[in-house]
């Protein structure tokens, strides 16, 4: 199929299997041998390009980007972060300056994250690099490369993409959204949310890619084929966050980064969490809806909206049902989902005063969960009045702790009320062993969370960057 898109600021028009990776073509089409292949699953950055549509530019992961997925954008590649005649970027000037690349592997999909960073103002330089993995180097030279870099004034190449956007430079359309690729590959971009509802229920057998974080790794990683699949990255209407007085409505297609940045304010141990979730360049690809649907255990999403008593909206057609979070996920790679339904939204309160979620993993970046815990407790006149506890990694979906919810209604809030609730966790799950953690481990990980909860509300420091042994 055709997929038409600016690339260092020229116009190409690309003929590939829909499922294709832009890294893979980048390399082995273009030439353009800069971006790495690395872990060829998002984790390690070296394949970092920039990527510019009327939102703005990101980083985001080559290697798990497929083609359609850039329709109508502007990439540019570590290539083209220099500019005219080779003038160096003022992050590339850094780079040098303070001895930030040794192997120089990583290098260019450092520089791409520091460009964008660069470009957005965005100086949180621990945050911004946390995707890019460096072996040699060590990051202190380049976390000092981009804090010198920070206060050098944009160079005016790096705004011609979106100019070139904002200013008609590329036609969003390429013929025909709907092309059958040569080997008979289907494939679907619709405009609308209406499209799609109208084309799955047609195709209810078809794969929805929306930021292709995990579906990306059926094709890099167990090299499946997709006989038919939907880009859903045309559907602006699933891409819209609605703020009302008590709730927040966001589209299934909005970003993590964008759901972050939503809650910040309203619901910050709910940002903190989505801070840790994949990294910038995952959080900049990965949708709401897309981790709620792929129905993961182990997904950081779930625990949090459970807790948070979030609504799920569903669409089949033209026909729409909602339901609690929770009641999505039946067992393990089944949800209550018809054929041809999706995703389309998420509800969320504004508020949830006393709403934590914790996160356990190896690394404090960019790691899967062994145990993700979100409590929400209500307490009036010193009882507890209801019980909002959800945990991720714990059984075959992420699930409410409904035994220990009912060990805590009712009662005073006090630490005893809390340790006499902490067997039930046993009552309400029975994990497993893996390469993360092992299920005794587990289970006294979920405890020490809810431990954690009483102390934090009665005002303890509990945070792991904080407290000290």
């Amino acid at each position: 199929m055709d997929t038409a898109f600016l690339l260092n600021g020229e116009t190409v028009r690309v003929r590939a299997e829909p499922t294709r990776t832009l890294l893979d073509w980048l390399r082995e089409e273009r030439g353009l041998k800069g971006s790495k292949e690395g872990c060829n699953e998002g984790d390690c950055g070296a394949c970092t390009v920039m990527v510019t549509d009327a939102a703005g530019s990101r980083a985001l992961n080559a290697c798990i980007l497929m083609l359609p997925q850039v329709q109508g954008k502007a990439v540019r590649t570590v290539e083209g972060i220099a500019g005219p005649g080779g003038t160096l970027h003022p992050v590339q000037r850094a780079m040098v300056e303070k001895h930030g690349s040794q192997c120089g592997f990583c290098t260019p999909g450092f520089i791409v994250s520091m460009a964008v960073a660069h470009l957005n103002g965005q100086t949180d330089h621990d945050d911004r690099l946390a995707g890019n993995l460096c072996r040699c180097t060590g990051y202190a030279p380049i976390v000092r490369a981009a804090e010198a870099a920070a206060a050098e004034p944009v160079p005016e190449w790096m705004r011609t993409d979106g100019v070139a956007l904002g200013g008609g430079g590329l036609h969003p359309s390429c013929g025909d959204v709907r092309m059958v690729s040569e080997t008979h590959l289907d494939a679907f971009l619709p405009q609308s949310a209406d499209e799609l509802a109208a084309w799955y229920l047609a195709n209810p057998d078809a794969v929805l890619v929306a930021g292709a974080t995990d579906v990306g790794l059926w094709v890099t990683k167990q090299l499946r084929d997709l006989p038919k699949v939907a880009f859903l990255n045309g559907c602006a209407d699933l891409k819209g966050i609605e703020a009302g007085p008590e709730t927040i409505r966001f589209g299934a297609g909005v970003t993590m980064t964008d759901v972050g940045a939503a809650v910040a304010e309203s619901l910050p141990s709910y940002a903190e969490l989505i801070r840790r979730y994949g990294s910038v360049q995952v959080r900049n690809a990965a949708t709401i809806g897309g981790n709620i649907a792929n129905g993961s255990p182990i997904g950081d999403n779930p625990p949090a909206l459970m807790a948070l008593g979030a609504t799920l909206h569903l669409r089949q057609g033209d026909a729409r049902r909602e339901m609690p979070v929770e009641a999505f996920f039946l067992d393990y790679g089944k949800q209550d989902r018809k054929p041809g339904e999706f995703v389309e939204a998420v509800t969320v309160p504004c508020m949830a005063p006393a709403f934590r979620a914790y996160k356990l993993s190896k690394r404090f970046d960019q790691d899967i969960s062994a145990v993700c815990g979100a409590v929400n407790v209500t307490v009036n006149g010193g009882r507890v009045t209801s019980a909002r506890i959800a945990f991720g990694g714990m059984a075959g979906v992420p699930k409410r702790a409904a035994a220990v919810e009912s060990a805590l209604v009712g009662q005073a809030w006090s630490e005893a009320t809390m340790a006499a609730a902490l067997p039930a966790v046993a009552t309400d799950f029975a994990p497993l062993s893996d390469m993360r953690a092992s299920a005794a481990y587990r289970l006294e990980a979920a405890q020490g969370m809810l431990r954690r909860y009483f102390a934090e509300m009665a005002g303890q420091p509990v945070s792991v960057l904080k407290v000290r042994a």
